[in-house]
């Protein structure tokens, strides 16, 4: 079976797709076959007559098998506010087990890796009595956090990073993604994260603007991954 992993962050716009996407290119550089999978996405725009997230749109183009789209994203909502109001508008129910079902379809092909990317934070209510984190704790998915370097990032890494291992599950490495050009004292910042965060640094991105491109995995070291 297909080895997966969660990929979440400390807050919404920290780069999850970014980095979820060169996880995938690096992983596909060594030979093996990828896929990425968006349960949950709000913000959808119509296209040939079906509701696509844009990063759901690109984990499908990073993926090494092509999948028809529902496969990679099987919640999809037009409205980009918290997915569990937009489910409510849409009069649906976000099931953990639906999602279940989308993961072991992408688990059934001939694919090694799975990069599976949360929605906004940790702690995502997906309807009023379920979080998002409950579905990867269902799982038992390893996970990768995404800190977004800004100003409070310290405080929220550490935060997210107790929720984790609070409910259970083993962050398997991380990466710095330098999303505010302008932040204060940056490099002092990231040695403190580094010092704190007992997980491998899987990379540390910096602000690249406009200039984000394909070549952002060679940001990333995928082996400490890959060797577990």
């Amino acid at each position: 079976m297909a080895k997966s992993f969660f990929i979440t962050g400390t807050d919404t716009d920290v780069g999850k797709t970014l980095v979820t996407q060169a996880l995938m290119q690096a992983t596909h550089d060594l030979g093996h076959k990828v896929l990425g999978y968006k349960p949950v996405a709000s913000g959808c725009k119509l296209i040939d007559g079906e509701l696509k997230n844009s990063d759901a749109l690109t984990l499908q183009t990073a993926s090494s098998i092509a999948l028809p789209y529902a496969m990679h994203n099987p919640y999809a909502f037009a409205p980009a506010i918290a997915p569990h109001i937009a489910a409510a508008m849409a009069n649906e129910n976000i099931s953990l087990n639906h999602l279940s079902e989308g993961l072991a379809r992408l688990q059934a092909t001939a694919t090694d890796y799975i990069f599976v990317e949360g929605a906004g934070g940790w702690r995502l209510p997906i309807n009023e009595q379920q979080y998002l984190s409950d579905w990867v704790k269902k799982e038992h998915l390893s996970v990768i956090l995404v800190v977004g370097a800004r100003l409070g990032c310290i405080n929220h890494a550490l935060l997210t990073l107790d929720a984790i291992r609070h409910d259970g599950l083993v962050v398997v490495g991380w990466v710095l993604n330098q999303v505010d050009p302008n932040m204060s004292h940056y490099q002092a910042n990231a040695e403190a994260l580094k010092q704190r965060i007992k997980a491998p640094l899987l990379g540390e991105i910096p602000w690249l603007g406009s200039e984000a491109d394909n070549s952002i995995h060679n940001f990333i070291d995928i082996a400490p991954l890959l060797n577990k």
